[in-house]
């Protein structure tokens, strides 16, 4: 067993990234049950019945980051894939279907072979939840019927008014307990609801030190760059109900906590402006989108997306659990949104915002220029939009980017400078 003991948060992260692939690997090669399961679906039910878990959007964002989207999304093309479907869903059809053809002809495709993306094992059944959008529906009903194994879908009405009337709780709570039920006979023995229990407290600690670190970009200047948010996230959707995240993230607050207290800082100094990013990030093009920032000393200091999962609930009551996972802000009315998406723009004491307006996932750019609207009569702040994607590299313009941030830094520039004449 390797010791961590001394790695870094960096070196935890890449460490655990991989650890979780290699215990798939390692269960479907003893015969254990593999799911692949949505990223805001909830973990603690199979983590708690020993499944291995594998998250097609984590691996499709993944696959994205090394440039390796393009071989795959060219499958999903051939296959008829509709190239206006969210694109970490064709990413992974396609690279569930290379790993189909593998299966099935005993050689491994040239497209697979190549593929920068981690190896991962074909799923044994499959798990979602719509409190994201209803793509995941369509999406994981479409691998079931693909590869001819069970799929468990968990029902998360939309929240038209806040807050959660009691009734939606109840009937989220119901559809976990069928979703336990579902895994009862899929798995050939009963649920451990003591085990479930500690799961349940593990998630929460994880919980806790993911806020931790993203409560840290409050500080003025930050310790904390905003896009490290984004690589860390991994852990928070693949091992939340696993101490790999805990102690990952522990590691990450108590080394920022370290950095701030020492006057360390992100931009070591350069920090001049600060934003919020509204939107999933563009994974093939992460860097440039970053120095495209920095190299104007603008640092990300807030963004709704890593809220996704603060997941945050009572163990032991499922009517809490119903209600953290559906109370994620793109599951909740417009109203809410704006109040999500104010606070964390105080809360990060940013200076302008920016909208990715995103080609494939229609639901985190819905009402985008109704909540830029509002949130600017309250807040007086400037924003931009741009046009982009986050695994689809073909539909972001690098220089588009730069234009409208440059148009954000001047306007930011305007905003300061009529400040400090006041």
């Amino acid at each position: 067993m390797t010791d961590t003991t001394n790695m870094s948060a960096k070196e935890l992260l890449g460490f655990y990234q991989e650890e979780l692939y290699e215990e798939a690997r390692r269960a479907k090669k003893e015969g254990k049950l593999v799911c692949w399961s949505a990223s805001v679906a909830p973990s603690e039910f199979c983590v708690a019945m020993d499944v291995a878990m594998i998250y097609p959007e984590t691996h499709a964002a993944g696959i994205g980051a090394k440039k390796g989207a393009l071989d795959v999304l060219e499958v999903a093309d051939e296959k008829g894939y509709n190239l206006d479907t969210c694109s970490y869903a064709r990413v992974n059809m396609g690279y569930m279907e290379l790993l189909k053809q593998e299966a099935l002809t005993g050689k491994t495709p040239e497209k697979l072979e190549k593929s920068p993306a981690a190896r991962i094992p074909l799923p044994d059944f499959v798990i979602t939840c719509n409190n994201i959008c209803n793509t995941l529906l369509k999406w994981y009903e479409n691998l079931a019927v693909e590869l001819n194994i069970p799929c468990i879908v968990i029902d998360v009405p939309f929240n038209h008014t806040m807050p959660i009337p009691q009734y939606a709780k109840d009937y989220i709570a119901e559809q976990f307990k069928e979703a336990i039920a579902q895994l009862e006979e899929i798995c050939g023995k009963k649920f451990d609801y003591d085990k479930f229990l500690k799961v349940q407290e593990q998630t929460q600690r994880s919980v806790a030190q993911w806020n931790r670190i993203a409560s840290l970009s409050g500080h003025k200047p930050s310790p904390l760059n905003g896009f490290d948010l984004f690589n860390y996230m991994a852990l928070i959707v693949c091992a939340r109900s696993r101490d790999y995240a805990e102690i990952t993230f522990k590691k990450f607050a108590d080394e920022l906590e370290e950095n701030l207290k020492n006057g360390v800082y992100a931009f070591k100094g350069n920090e001049q402006k600060r934003i919020t990013w509204e939107g999933i990030a563009v994974w093939p093009h992460l860097g440039h989108t970053f120095k495209g920032l920095k190299n104007l000393g603008n640092i990300m200091t807030g963004s709704a997306y890593p809220g996704l999962w603060n997941l945050t609930y009572t163990p032991g009551d499922m009517s809490s659990m119903a209600e953290a996972y559906t109370r994620i802000y793109i599951n909740t009315c417009l109203d809410n949104k704006v109040k999500v998406l104010s606070d964390i723009i105080s809360g990060g004491k940013c200076d302008g915002v920016i909208y990715h307006q995103n080609r494939s996932c229609k639901l985190m750019s819905l009402l985008n220029v109704e909540t830029a609207d509002i949130l600017q009569k309250e807040n007086h702040l400037p924003y931009v939009s741009f046009d982009g994607d986050q695994t689809d590299p073909r539909n972001f313009a690098p220089a588009q980017f730069d234009t409208r941030i440059q148009a954000l830094d001047e306007m930011m520039k305007q905003n300061k400078e009529g400040v400090s004449n006041e």
